[in-house]
Parts: structure tokens; sequence; C-alpha cells
């Protein structure tokens, strides 16, 4: 079976033709729009989008970014000797890196490729792989990082195995299944074990003091540099973050999707101090990134709040589940998010150090958390 495939450097260029064969468009990260906020926003990334044709109509789609990032930003938060950090770190002469990331790296989850229903889905998958092999290949970069597959979808992405990508575990997104009984936030704490519905309803009473507004266009505009330096504390306190999302992003994102995409400030004394800000995609709500006052964090609980204000957002836009995202696993299981598995693989653009890179990888292992069982009948 012939494949061939397209790459794109813009939104713009690619033909409605492609989206219309596709048909992916029912899920906003797969829509034109979506990607074009990003694109516009984030000038510094170089944007690149895979089409694979059968008989010049479109079967598939990948989203890459190529960003540049720090080796130790990479290696300092990983467990591994103080020895074979330093040797990973010499491998990449203690540098700044090029790497192309397949899937959107401002995402968490199994957002980057798409392929068409009744499409031989193992085949399509590797014309894409070759796509990206042509891809990096004229690019001045030394890695490249596929990004997050579930479970379901290993038998399909392990034939990158064959394109020599080691695979590896990263932190699994926390989701919280909603019962179609929860009607109001109460009714969902009704069902936590006493201990857990205490934690919720102190969160919530530390946090009574703070004013809350529903950001719209303008609000977002206005209060743009307040939210990027909020991020940016939620930045500096990750573990790691491969990219700096620029916040007008958001701008374009209101301005499409309304309702659909929200944005909520915290005001302590007329002052800023957090938000939080999701997309509701079809039934589902994904938290997408926060900002917090880590000054005010302890006393007001401001991230727990935000938390249980996901909750109650998932609730109220009648939502089947809410995806909290990676990171902080253990206090969003305690308000009933469950771990979905997920897997990236990497590769080295040379072979010499992809030989060096692959056993560090398959020997990198995610962080474990307690996982919490805070429902009654659990």
């Amino acid at each position: 079976m012939s494949f061939n495939s397209e790459i794109f450097k813009t939104v713009d260029a690619i033909p409605k033709s492609y989206w219309e064969n596709l048909n992916c468009k029912h899920n906003i990260y797969y829509s034109p729009e979506f990607l074009k906020a990003f694109e516009l926003a984030n000038t510094d990334i170089e944007f690149n989008y895979i089409f694979i044709l059968k008989e010049d109509k479109s079967i598939a789609f990948a989203n890459t970014q190529i960003v540049t990032i720090g080796i130790e930003t990479i290696t300092k938060n990983i467990a591994m000797s103080s020895k074979l950090r330093t040797a990973v770190n010499n491998l990449f002469c203690n540098n700044h890196i090029k790497v192309l990331f397949c899937g959107n790296v401002f995402l968490s989850g199994e957002y980057g490729t798409f392929l068409k229903d009744g499409e031989p889905k193992v085949e399509t998958f590797k014309a894409i792989a070759k796509a990206v092999k042509k891809l990096y290949k004229c690019k001045r970069l030394s890695t490249i990082f596929i990004k997050d597959f579930e479970d379901e979808s290993l038998y399909i992405t392990d034939h990158l195995k064959a394109f020599d990508y080691a695979s590896m575990r990263v932190e699994p997104n926390m989701i919280i299944y909603l019962r179609p009984e929860w009607k109001s936030f109460e009714d969902y704490t009704s069902d936590l074990k006493s201990k857990y519905r205490v934690k919720v309803n102190r969160a919530d009473a530390k946090s009574e003091i703070l004013e809350t507004i529903f950001f719209n266009e303008e609000d977002i505009k206005i209060y743009l540099d307040e939210l990027q330096a909020l991020y940016q504390n939620t930045i500096d306190n990750a573990d790691f973050n491969a990219q700096i999302l620029n916040l007008n992003t958001y701008i374009h994102l209101k301005n499409t999707y309304k309702d659909k995409f929200v944005v909520k400030g915290y005001f302590l004394n007329d002052k800023l101090v957090g938000f939080l800000s999701a997309m509701q995609n079809g039934d589902h709500l994904d938290a997408h990134f926060i900002g917090i006052d880590y000054s005010n964090n302890k006393e007001y609980a401001i991230y727990p709040r935000i938390l249980n204000d996901y909750v109650r957002l998932g609730i109220e836009t009648k939502s089947s589940q809410i995806n909290l995202g990676r990171t902080a696993s253990e206090i969003k299981s305690t308000l009933g998010a469950q771990p979905k598995t997920l897997t990236c693989y990497c590769r080295h653009k040379y072979a010499l150090p992809n030989k060096i890179l692959k056993p560090f990888i398959k020997n990198v292992h995610i962080k474990t958390f307690k996982q919490h069982e805070p429902f009654k009948d659990c």
C-alpha cells in the first residue's frame, strides 16, 4: 500500500479538503482553529503539520513543534545516579538542545496524531513515522520525542521501536470520572468518605475570602501580564516543562471558543493570586494551565480550591470526565482522580548517540505516589 506525505509550516497553508477528508474537527484539539491559536501566539516555536495521503486524500495527521530545551532541565528531576546524570549531560555538551516533539507539547494526552477510521492503523502510523524521519533529517536538532499514547494504542505505536525509538512511561493523566447522579458539588462531596470530605470543605473554607471572576476576552487582555507571571510561578515549581506557553494563546482561544474555553481568576484584596483554565472538548472537561501566588497559597488554599472548582465546573457542564493532567498526582487522587498511563518514545537523531541514549531512556522511572480511594463505595 502506497502512502505519500505532505508537511505544512502554517495552518493557513493546509487545504480545507484535508480536514474534511479526515473528519477530525469534532475533536477541538485536531481543529485548525485550535492549532492556529498556538501558532499565532508562540512565534519562537517552529510548527509543522504532517498529513498522510492515500490516493491524494488525507487519512492521517500529526502535529509537531521544534523547541529548545536545556539538557539539565530534563535530567535534574529524573531519578538516576549522579555519574549517569553527568554522562548524559556531557553527551549533549551541557547545552541547550533542539527537540522535535510529535504531539502537542502544551497538552497532556493523546492529541498529537489522528488516524482516520477505516484505514489500516499500523501501516498509517508507520507512514507518520517515516514523515517525521523525513522532517528531522533536514532539521538542525538532536532529539525526537513522540508523545503521549494510552495503553490501548501501544499495539500501533510500539512499531516506532523498528525506527530505533525507545519507549518510556511518563507521569499519568489524572482523570475524575463523573457519576450521572452528581447534579451538584454537594452530591459529589456526599459520596466522599468523611476525611476526604473534610479536606475538600476545608479548602473551600480557607479560600472563602477569595473573589472569583470568569474572564472574558477583554479580561484576559487586561490581566495578561499577571496571568503570565502566575503561570511562570507554576512552571518554576514544576519538575519538568518542555516549553513555556505565551498566554496570548488564551486571547485567541477565548475569541474562538467562547464559553467552551474557561479562564477563572482568583483575587485577594483586588490582587490576582491565581487562575485556572479549561477546555470543554465534547463531554470531556480538560484542565489546562493554572497559575498560583505561592506566597498566599498555604494560608488561602488557592491550589486545593482550584481543584475543587474543576470538579464544580465538570458537574456544571455535565461532563462525563475531567482530565486534571499530570503532576501532583496524589493530591488529585484525594478528589477521586484515577491514573491513565501514558507512554512516550524518544531517540537521538544520530545512530551512535542514540545507542548511548536508549539504555538511559529504558531505565527512566516515573515518580511513585499513593493512590487514594476517597469514595464511600471504594
